[in-house]
């Protein structure tokens, strides 16, 4: 595969989305062509990790083991792939298998290669860690997100719990949307959404930062679903 093609085969999230054709050359003249059989585990998760492999041909299945043996299948590369770059950067285990369901070709960049190639190229290491920041950004924002839908159910409870006894019938819960936050361990960002989504859903209403329930049927409901 010549430079250019592998060059515009690169997705936006790729730790080489930013290379020249020239950058390629001088890649690729650091690599070693490997080719594979279908079926075949080109990388192994587990097994320490001291270089990567860019898909030149063919197609591969990128999946995990669990603790239970199960399979999840995190993704399917294609040419142009960047695969085992993370036990390369920290010398870790693999944290993924890659089984080609396809024959194919790969080039195989190894750790030393791959550092000389950084620092003969310091516009590349920038590049790069510019790239890691933006997935660290991704993957705080994705346990944002799974964390704030967890914590529906407790809040849930916790707003159960508040309800003053003596104005049962108001349902009104005497604190603001910060203590109610740090009474329950969530962050205020937390709270104002799952907040104003139940609002949305005429569960509870807002008034003057304090929480009324209008719906204590379903907050019951929500509060005795799975965390």
């Amino acid at each position: 595969m010549d430079h250019a093609k592998l060059a515009g085969l690169q997705s936006p999230d790729s730790i080489f989305s930013g290379l020249t054709v020239d950058d390629w050359g001088d890649l690729t003249a650091r690599a070693v062509q490997v080719s594979f059989a279908k079926g075949k585990e080109i990388l192994c998760q587990g097994e320490a990790g001291d270089g990567l492999i860019i898909l030149t041909e063919g197609s591969a299945r990128v999946s995990m083991l669990t603790a239970n043996g199960r399979e999840i299948v995190l993704a399917y590369a294609e040419p142009g792939a960047v695969l085992g770059e993370i036990a390369l950067l920290d010398g870790g285990e693999r944290t993924a298998s890659v089984i080609a369901t396809s024959a194919g070709s790969a080039l195989q960049l190894g750790r030393n290669a791959f550092r000389d190639f950084a620092t003969s190229h310091p516009e590349f290491s920038w590049s790069l860690m510019q790239q890691l920041a933006r997935r660290l950004r991704t993957a705080d924002q994705t346990i944002e997100s799974d964390r704030a839908y967890a914590s529906g159910p407790r809040l849930a409870r916790y707003l159960k719990r508040l309800i003053r006894k003596d104005v049962e019938s108001s349902h009104r819960v005497e604190l603001s949307q910060t203590e109610l936050g740090n009474f329950a361990g969530m962050s205020r960002e937390h709270i104002n959404r799952q907040l104003r989504s139940w609002e949305e859903s005429g569960i509870i209403s807002l008034e003057q930062g304090r929480v009324r329930v209008l719906d204590a049927d379903t907050l019951e409901e929500i509060s005795e679903s799975e965390s």
